[in-house]
């Protein structure tokens, strides 16, 4: 497996003769050029002023691809060829040098490219021997390293069988954990990060959003102390639920602040739920002793229509909160509405 996997690929993939520039050589493709030009300068019958300019391009690609450090450094017929190459191009140009002369000119680089060409297969050959030597040195490694290997496998799938009855108990109780994580504990309804995944997983409906704040709230915690108060957001709860019906989602956002989020198909069905939730609390006589304007519980609400998609639940959410907003500056103990997003 190693070797079908690892080290015959590699042996492949660096040492074949693709046609690639890190497959075939360059000093193949550049004597490759040197000989398209070389049989353009012999064709006597057809070389005209024309082909000169073919020739000289030839020259310069096969230059290119011959000026490279390595060959430089490890082939001294590299430099000269190159300085030939450069003179006969000159030379060509300016027409000092006949088409036969030329041809016979290119002889040596090609000679040079042959010898590169040669010795790079050479030193690709020693490196295949010497890396198939490595890969036969590390069978036996391999082969006896599979036997310790397949002991402790067995020993890792036992743990391994008893983490996962661990993880799995984990699991359980982390799904449970989340699942609190998501509802708030005074009133059972949904929290704010309850209220984002629901709007989410709702694509392309068109749905109703109430924010809803109890007025003077903190008044009233002052007057009758926090459990009263906490009893008054049970109470609410409880009142959004009459009133907005089983459709609609209730959520408690931090503090005295709710939402609730139910399908609207139009503006009428939200402005008709706002109503009724007005009229439901008024009904209800929620006493409110220390309320500045000497009422039973009020409330203000904002609201807006929205379909959802991946960036509205945002500028819904502010719709409903300036709504909200406006309310308050109003005085309080009403509602008001965002046109539908």
């Amino acid at each position: 497996m190693y070797e079908a996997r690892w080290v015959y690929p590699e042996i492949q993939a660096y040492f074949s003769q693709t046609g690639s520039l890190t497959g075939q050589q360059l000093a193949t493709r550049s004597r490759n050029y040197l000989q398209r030009a070389q049989q353009t300068l012999l064709n006597e019958q057809r070389f005209e002023e024309e082909h000169t300019a073919l020739v000289v391009l030839n020259l310069d690609l096969a230059y290119g691809l011959m000026d490279v450090d390595i060959y430089h450094r490890h082939y001294a017929c590299t430099t000269p060829s190159l300085a030939a190459l450069d003179s006969l191009s000159l030379r060509l140009e300016s027409g000092s040098v006949p088409p036969f002369a030329a041809a016979r000119e290119l002889l040596e680089p090609i000679d040079c490219l042959t010898h590169i060409e040669m010795s790079q297969l050479d030193r690709r050959g020693k490196a295949i021997n010497d890396f198939s030597e490595s890969t036969r040195r590390h069978n036996d490694v391999l082969t006896y390293s599979s036997m310790i290997i397949f002991a402790v496998g067995l020993l890792f799938w036992a743990m391994h069988e008893r983490q996962l009855r661990r993880t799995e108990r984990a699991t359980a109780q982390t799904l449970a954990w989340m699942q609190r994580a998501m509802r708030d504990p005074l009133t059972g309804i949904g929290n704010r990060s309850a209220l984002q995944r629901d709007v989410m997983v709702s694509a392309d409906e068109s749905l109703g959003l109430i924010l809803v704040d109890i007025d003077y709230f903190k008044q009233y915690n002052d007057a009758l102390g926090h459990p009263e108060g906490d009893q008054l957001l049970r109470r609410l709860a409880n009142l959004l639920k009459e009133q907005l019906g089983e459709d609609a989602t209730l959520y408690r956002l931090g503090g005295d602040e709710f939402a609730a989020v139910f399908s609207c198909p139009n503006d009428q069905a939200l402005i008709a739920c706002c109503h009724q939730l007005i009229d439901g609390l008024r009904r209800s006589a929620f006493k409110h002793p220390a309320h500045p304007d000497n009422k039973n519980v009020t409330l203000s609400v904002g609201a807006t229509r929205f379909s959802v998609m991946e960036t509205t639940f945002a500028y819904a959410y502010e719709a409903a909160d300036k709504a909200l907003y406006r309310v308050k500056a109003a005085g309080r103990d009403g509602w008001q509405m965002t046109a539908s997003l």
